[in-house]
């Protein structure tokens, strides 16, 4: 017998289909890609934008120092905010009604005020709060509460008001049955809670998260309101003085498209960090037909 038998006759191999021409997304596509090319030609016409400039002022030791005052404090109100976060989260997810409600209210403060509301607050915390101290040492709010450590309460605190609502989210999500299940095999709450609810509650967790880093980074700009040496700022500071306000603010924005690209490819490759590993391939079936 030879073993290279035929196949049955009455089984042959289904032909590729050929795939429909998709019109909506090549007039979309045109549509965009003309849309660029005017936008483009505009920008390239235009005699009052000095494009020389923009190059020069990208390394400017202003701009430079800008760049990394935001990183500290996009970094330092992150960091903060993820561990109050934290905190805030298992109160809320706590079976004490005070703590709950301490929660509750914090989110509710921190979460609804607009965030440039709270930043002239803490500016300005010297007209409610003129000094501070114990017995015959007292300092100055205003010495304390510098326009640097304005800006990181500010978006330290509103950024743990929204953790602790991404983080609680995460928690909640995690299946009542994982927990009962885990106490059945005798598992103490502190194992429970290790093992079982925070590894698949990370995974919930870590997307919105990488989004508030993110969104925190561009929010940082907001700081410029109260004359802290952020980028946006520095940009500020120069064209007050050279008028190249198109070229200072396109310089800023280059640095923040930069810098949030960077941190999306580090949300990418974080996230698929944490998605679970299929162990087996499924081996692809075969597509058969009967023939005619």
């Amino acid at each position: 017998m030879s073993l290279f038998a035929a196949q049955p006759a009455s089984l042959t191999l289904a032909p590729p289909s050929a795939k429909p021409i998709r019109w909506g997304q090549i007039a979309i596509g045109a549509i965009a890609i003309l849309a660029l090319a005017f936008f483009a030609q505009i920008v390239a016409q235009s005699q009052s934008v000095q494009w020389a400039e923009i190059p020069r002022y990208l390394v400017h030791s202003s701009i430079l120092s800008g760049v990394l005052l935001t990183l500290e404090l996009t970094a330092g109100a992150m960091v903060f905010g993820i561990v109050l976060g934290c905190i805030l989260a298992l109160m809320a997810t706590s079976e004490n009604l005070v703590l709950k409600a301490l929660a509750a209210a914090f989110v509710w403060w921190f979460r609804g005020v607009p965030l440039i509301v709270q930043i002239f607050f803490w500016f300005n915390i010297a007209l409610f709060i003129p000094q501070v101290g114990a017995g015959d040492y007292s300092i100055s709010i205003n010495d304390l509460v510098t326009p640097a450590l304005a800006g990181f309460l500010a978006l330290g605190l509103h950024e743990a008001a929204n953790m602790a609502e991404i983080i609680r989210g995460g928690l909640i999500a995690v299946d009542r049955g994982q927990r009962e299940a885990a106490t059945a095999l005798g598992l103490k709450n502190r194992q429970i809670f290790l093992t079982v609810i925070l590894p698949q509650a990370t995974r919930l967790i870590v997307p919105p998260t990488g989004n508030q880093a993110i969104g925190m980074l561009k929010a940082s700009a907001i700081v410029s309101v109260i004359g802290m040496q952020d980028l946006l700022t520095q940009a500020q500071a120069i064209y007050a003085r050279n008028f190249l306000v198109i070229e200072l603010l396109f310089v800023a924005s280059i640095w923040y498209l930069a810098i949030t690209t960077v941190a999306s490819i580090g949300q990418h490759y974080l996230e698929k960090s944490f998605l679970p590993k299929n162990r087996h391939s499924a081996e692809k079936p075969r597509a058969w037909r009967r023939a005619s």
